[in-house]
């Protein structure tokens, strides 16, 4: 068993439960978003494609508004507590939004189907940021070459699971049902993250420095001590850091790309004219289908791509697929054409890409792991969104289509790859030495 799951996933046996409970935990959120996400899109195309531009827009402002309220938690709360925190926030919120549409469905209408969109959107990034911080909080820097593939796949299972059950049951009980499972979920997820902060995770590295025991102190040390700092710290430390600038260039090049894809998709579904069930559950479908190559590049490839090949060439990917993808539906303009470039984009960004990018932050600071990485995976990915959503509206109004996609697109791609080059080889030269003890704070 032990060398099966060394040739397969690179975990050693010491490591496998820790690396289960995360997997574990990972399964939950994504289910919870995923089992949700199709009725959001539903929800949100009720006004028309243009209206989820400006959706976009607003869903920028709330992140930003946010942020700083993030930041105010992460200073003066123990880790367990604002991680915990936060998911039931966003779980009473599902709950919330359940009541409405089953207890008052005459008070439901486009303007609260607007709010639950943007509300989402928010929610949807906050909870895999604060999910992969916690995982380069808990793991080392070389644990995370070897890892965090396999952690994926729990997420990617979670993803699987999340749009099927949503297909099943959209239509035979409604949407609304789905929020009250994503609530659940959520729930399931704070208990995997207490049990997963729980555990004492051996250090298994070929440069190791200190020995077990310390490192184990250190952990224990860690899961008491408050991080303190302001609540805009994070936003500081990307200005003044070149690499944190260099990943937050290439998470906005990430969402300006997948914004293209996105309302690419919105176009051809809503040429269908479907009603807001059938919608849900074919954006459900498309969802689950777009999972199973994922699922096989986080089991069988995608540690051994980082070990062999390192950061930089992994990270460098996904552009490449964009720029064949974006190439391929210009060429062929099919609704077959866009489902097999987004299952291409989807399984290499969660499967390779996301994996690799997360290692990026296990060589920073501890309050850079959630302060920095909040602003980075929130607002700057929203802010790529919202240019995104404005750039592809303008090419549409100028008559460009799937073309002056592929010719905006490309170019992109080959930035986007140069930039993720550069990380991964400035990660490579990146040594941050060991922190001092946390000074005091009062536990709250």
């Amino acid at each position: 068993m032990k060398t099966l799951l060394q040739t397969f996933t690179n975990i050693k046996k010491q490591e496998l439960l820790p690396t289960l409970v995360a997997g574990l935990f990972f399964f939950c959120i994504l289910s919870a978003l995923m089992v949700v996400r199709p009725a959001r899109e539903a929800l949100g195309m009720q006004r028309g494609i243009e209206a989820i531009r400006w959706l976009f827009m607003a869903t920028l402002l709330v992140t930003l508004l946010v942020n700083p309220l993030f930041g105010l938690l992460v200073s003066r709360f123990r880790r367990m507590v604002f991680i915990a925190t936060t998911y039931l926030f966003f779980s009473l919120g599902l709950i919330c939004f359940y009541g409405l549409l089953t207890f008052a469905p005459a008070h439901i209408g486009l303007v609260s189907g607007q709010v639950f969109y943007v509300w989402f959107s928010v929610f949807n990034l906050f909870a895999t940021m604060l999910f992969w911080a916690l995982m380069t909080d808990r793991f080392s820097k070389e644990q995370s070459h070897r890892l965090f593939a396999a952690i994926s796949l729990g997420g990617t299972l979670g993803a699987m699971f999340g749009p099927w059950l949503a297909s099943m049951l959209a239509r035979p009980f409604g949407t609304p049902l789905l929020l009250l499972l994503a609530a659940g979920f959520l729930i399931c997820a704070v208990l995997s993250a207490w049990w997963l902060t729980s555990l004492k995770i051996a250090r298994v590295e070929e440069d190791q420095t200190t020995d077990d025991s310390q490192y184990k102190n250190a952990q224990s040390e860690a899961e008491h001590a408050l991080i303190g700092g302001s609540a805009w710290e994070g936003f500081t430390a990307v200005i003044r850091s070149p690499y944190l600038l260099g990943i937050s260039a290439y998470v906005l090049i990430l969402a300006v790309v997948a914004t293209l894809l996105y309302f690419t998709r919105l176009q051809m579904v809503a040429a269908l004219a479907l009603d807001t069930d059938t919608r849900t559950e074919a954006f459900a479908r498309i969802d689950f289908y777009t999972q199973t190559a994922t699922f096989v590049l986080q089991a069988f490839l995608t540690s051994h791509l980082i070990k062999r090949f390192g950061i930089a060439v992994t990270l460098a990917l996904l552009p490449i697929t964009v720029a064949f993808g974006f190439i391929g539906l210009a060429l062929l303009g099919s609704l077959a054409a866009l489902i097999a470039f987004e299952a291409s984009f989807r399984a290499v960004q969660r499967g390779i890409m996301r994996p690799a990018r997360e290692t990026l932050f296990t060589t920073v600071p501890r309050a850079e792991r959630y302060k920095a990485k909040a602003f980075i995976d929130t607002f700057v990915y929203r802010s790529g969104d919202a240019l995104g959503s404005q750039t592809e509206g303008l090419l549409g109004r100028l008559g460009m289509g799937l073309a002056g996609l592929a010719w905006f697109a490309v170019p992109l791609a080959v930035i986007w790859m140069s930039l993720g080059l550069w990380l991964g080889y400035a990660q490579a030269k990146r040594s941050v030495p060991a922190e001092p003890p946390a000074a005091p704070h009062t536990q709250l």
